[in-house]
């Protein structure tokens, strides 16, 4: 049998399936450091900034109207706590991935990230490259959190007191409650003084008298007992 009349089919070529690009909301009150975070990510393939927030008012709004798949934060934040942030934006967002960008190394600041549900906290210190890694991985589902930090928190929470033990929430004054509340928002002495219009001597005697009642020694532990007792 002849070919020669045979009529040829051309196969068009499909082209590859771009993936998609990880949507990305900077969060800090530093202009030069959002700047600078612009420049790192800006020709990086597979990253796209949607937004910008200076405050922790900003950084809901943003993120409720953005819809971002990342959330690169500052702990500390004009208007509050990125803490704060982080907790309120996942009440509503609980698929958003919120990675801490701080310069704060303490146990506390860690732990009250952890306890609000971030994926990652990592320092400013930080790599460009070693950067766009953890948007990436924090953008699968990856947590990039140390694993011993992590553990540290669950032990917190599993050994603080629960509203049932002798320990109960009524034996804490309002002023106490509202202490406790910006403690596990990670706020500094000197910050819930500012918000509570408060000297630092009075936050601290607060604080004194809050670990007493809650048999508790660390800040961590007050945020661990404000967590297990709202969840």
């Amino acid at each position: 049998m002849s070919l020669a009349g045979a009529t040829s089919v051309r196969r068009r070529s499909v082209p590859p399936t771009k993936p998609s690009l990880i949507r990305l909301l900077l969060v800090d009150d530093h202009e030069v450091v959002r700047v600078g975070l612009r420049t790192v990510l800006h020709n990086n393939q597979g990253i796209s900034i949607v937004g910008e927030a200076d405050s922790k008012a900003q950084a809901a709004a943003e993120a409720k109207r953005l819809r971002p798949d990342v959330i690169l934060m500052d702990v500390r934040l004009p208007d509050g706590s990125g803490v704060e942030a982080c907790r309120e934006i996942l009440s509503e967002q609980p698929t958003a991935r919120v990675i801490f960008l701080t310069s704060y190394t303490d146990d506390d600041s860690v732990l009250a990230a952890v306890l609000a549900g971030a994926y990652g906290y990592v320092l400013k210190e930080i790599d460009s490259a070693a950067l766009i890694r953890a948007i990436k991985a924090v953008s699968t589902g990856r947590s990039i959190l140390d694993p011993a930090v992590t553990k540290r928190a669950l032990e917190w929470i599993k050994t603080v007191p629960t509203v049932e033990g002798p320990t109960r929430p009524s034996s804490l004054s309002p002023q106490e409650e509202r202490v406790l509340a910006l403690v596990a928002d990670g706020l500094t002495n000197k910050e819930i003084a500012s918000t509570l219009k408060l000297s630092d001597k009075t936050v601290k005697n607060y604080l004194a008298n809050m670990f007493q009642k809650l048999h508790i020694s660390r800040r961590a532990q007050a945020a661990a007992f404000f967590v297990k007792r709202t969840v």
